[in-house]
């Protein structure tokens, strides 16, 4: 690896400015496979020694390439060349749950848990769920991922009766309320576009500030009762949401 950071590459006054230089030397040996996913790259001060470029034109490089996901930078480890993500297309028109839709695919699903937990609702869970005074709410909170690589984070909330035990849930969320028969049958979903925070961006291993898609979904039981108000995030080089649309009947069509 040496020589892809030799000093006498980044010689040519003409050739951009030196943290471009970089970016450009570290991209295109991404591109070329020279770099795989999950390689690490040296610390910045060896990367400076190496090149003979001082540290802050090292980190400006290293950080427009953590900026457009081809680095990822995890805190007491190092940097490394990030893991190729499949970006994969999510029909709105189902009513899925993420462990469900990963297995459609034939792929493998891992959570981890951020937190679980009976809590006394704030005053959103109190609206979404249409709870009263004294009721509890079940908390769910965890990183989905498929194939190890992180895809979205998941923040469920359930009335407490619907789910008076949250560690029951290992796996799929919906597989459990479909044992205790409160299974959703429809849901309203809002999509909106966000920039991810520090802590968010850090559990799905992107660099702070990128896109993401957030979802906030409230789910359905056949009586019109609400089961379930989760608001997740998405990685947005990850996932592509398509929607079927069907010309309107004659007698709805505006002609004018």
């Amino acid at each position: 690896m040496e020589d892809l950071f030799a000093a006498s590459a980044f010689e040519d006054n003409g050739a951009g400015p030196l943290y471009l230089q970089l970016h450009r030397r570290i991209a295109e040996a991404i591109a070329s496979g020279r770099l795989k996913p999950g390689d690490s790259l040296p610390p910045e001060r060896e990367m400076a020694a190496l090149t003979g470029l001082s540290r802050v034109t090292v980190r400006k490089g290293v950080e427009a390439l953590v900026a457009s996901g081809q680095l990822v930078q995890r805190r007491g480890s190092g940097t490394f060349v990030a893991p190729r993500v499949e970006r994969l297309e999510q029909a709105l028109s189902l009513l899925t749950s993420f462990t469900e839709d990963m297995a459609r695919r034939g792929r493998d699903v891992q959570s981890r848990w951020i937190a679980r937990g009976l809590h006394a609702p704030s005053p959103e869970e109190v609206m979404a769920l249409g709870l009263g005074a004294g009721d509890r709410v079940a908390r769910l909170e965890r990183v989905r991922s498929s194939d190890g690589v992180p895809l979205a984070i998941e923040r469920a909330s359930l009335p407490g009766p619907i789910l008076p035990d949250p560690d029951q849930v290992t796996g799929s969320l919906y597989a459990v309320l479909e044992q205790r028969d409160c299974r959703p049958v429809r849901a309203v979903q809002r999509i909106s576009a966000a920039n991810l925070g520090a802590r968010d961006a850090e559990l799905l291993e992107v660099a702070p500030g990128v896109a993401g898609l957030r979802i906030e979904r409230v789910s359905y039981l056949p009586s019109g009762r609400v089961v379930e108000f989760t608001r997740s995030l998405y990685r947005g080089d990850a996932y592509d949401f398509a929607v079927e649309l069907k010309l309107a009947p004659d007698g709805e069509r505006i002609t004018e």
